[in-house]
């Protein structure tokens, strides 16, 4: 948990890794009530949508990003604003990883602005995204 005053720009987010099996994606399609098959049938997937494998669901990864968040405020602060837009598609069997840094920070309202990501293995933002924290006065 950050303290507000020793916050700076460019300072990092911790990182978090995930590989979603495709347990974990049937139960995440089954909670958000998402019957689309691209996310668990992969015969489906790659034979009818011609997707090379099993797609890992946008807002999954949008889900991952808040969750960065929240646990690098812990119960420090408030998340007042969240984006996120998926760029690239990830597939079953790839591992990504969430983080973000600081962008900014507004010491009169006590409010820091983020810079998020998801990547995937080469590196690329699959998942970008923004989101700004206040911190009580």
């Amino acid at each position: 948990m950050p303290e507000f005053d020793a916050i700076k720009s460019g300072d990092a987010l911790p990182e978090r890794s995930y590989t979603p099996t495709n347990v974990s994606l049937f139960l995440y399609n089954a909670a958000i009530w998402n019957a689309h098959r691209i996310h668990y049938d992969e015969p489906y997937t790659t034979e009818v949508e011609k997707h090379p494998g099993v797609v890992v669901d946008g807002p999954l990864q949008g889900d991952w990003l808040t969750q960065t968040v929240l646990e690098w405020i812990a119960n420090d602060a408030q998340l007042i604003e969240f984006q996120y837009s998926n760029r690239k598609a990830s597939y079953l069997g790839d591992t990504l990883v969430s983080g973000g840094t600081v962008s900014a920070v507004d010491a009169a309202s006590r409010e820091v602005t983020l810079d998020l990501y998801v990547k995937d293995r080469e590196g690329d933002v699959t998942t970008p995204g923004s989101a700004v924290v206040r911190f009580p006065g």
